[in-house]
């Protein structure tokens, strides 16, 4: 169960962030807005959510997902494979020593994105993606051996993240689209497919008993509810515009 998480406030430069989604220019005072209620439903979930400030030098800064990546035996910063994200790291890292003591660091050349890593248990999936390569992808997996857990990469080509299109919701589940849905490293797990026209919806995140999912995919909504699921909706649409996800946003532990 979760009981924490970290999230950042968008910053107005937010606007001008990495994006091939095609989608236009976010709504800074829309997105805003999505925040508070994205930040609402982790609290509705049972968290207790540390709300970092917006930081003006990084418009990316709000997918705090990306520099670290949270374990039961420690958190490990990551390095942002997007030039412009590099700095990013250093607040996320300030936030999380209030929680714990056992870090790792991605080093040079090695590369990691924290949304190219899906937790299943004590076993983590790499996603060797645009910003991870195999140098940071094998870092990870050596300290996680040496905590006593494991992980192993995935070949991926369509998605920006690993968690662009996968995310696990417990008890074997998974929720997947494209090249993933029928991917040879989820072979083991009951897939929930989701349909091509509302591949968006495959970025959702499992909270306590509770998957909270983007809004306005309802084909994936009656998908969830189907397999017994109670889903809270949530609209992301301005950070849609900016490749990002539900999962993106928070930081949850």
């Amino acid at each position: 169960m979760f009981t924490k998480a970290i999230v950042k406030t968008p910053c107005q430069a937010m606007v001008h962030g990495i994006s091939a989604a095609g989608l236009g220019q976010p709504n800074y005072e829309l997105a805003l807005l999505q925040h508070q209620n994205y930040i609402t439903a982790l609290e509705h979930c049972g968290l207790q959510v540390t709300i970092l400030p917006a930081d003006e030098a990084f418009p990316d800064s709000c997918f705090v997902e990306d520099p670290a990546i949270i374990t039961s035996h420690g958190a490990i910063i990551t390095r942002l494979g997007a030039d412009s994200r590099a700095g990013e790291t250093q607040a996320i890292e300030q936030a999380l020593s209030a929680h714990f003591s056992k870090w790792a660091t991605i080093e040079s050349p090695g590369t990691l994105d924290g949304g190219d890593v899906m937790m299943v248990g004590s076993h983590f999936y790499i996603g060797l993606s645009d910003r991870t390569n195999a140098a940071g992808a094998q870092q990870l997996i050596d300290w996680l051996r040496s905590m006593n857990m494991d992980g192993s990469t995935v070949d991926m080509s369509e998605m920006l993240h690993l968690k662009t299109g996968v995310s696990y919701l417990e008890n074997n589940q998974l929720v997947a689209a494209g090249e993933f849905v029928s991917h040879p490293a989820f072979s083991e797990f009951d897939v929930l497919e989701v349909l091509p026209p509302e591949s968006y919806a495959a970025n959702c995140i499992w909270v306590n008993d509770k998957v909270i999912m983007p809004m306005g995919f309802p084909a994936t909504q009656a998908m969830l509810e189907h397999a017994g699921f109670q889903v809270v909706l949530c609209d992301v649409s301005e950070f849609q515009k900016l490749d990002g996800g539900l999962s993106c946003l928070s930081l949850r532990f």
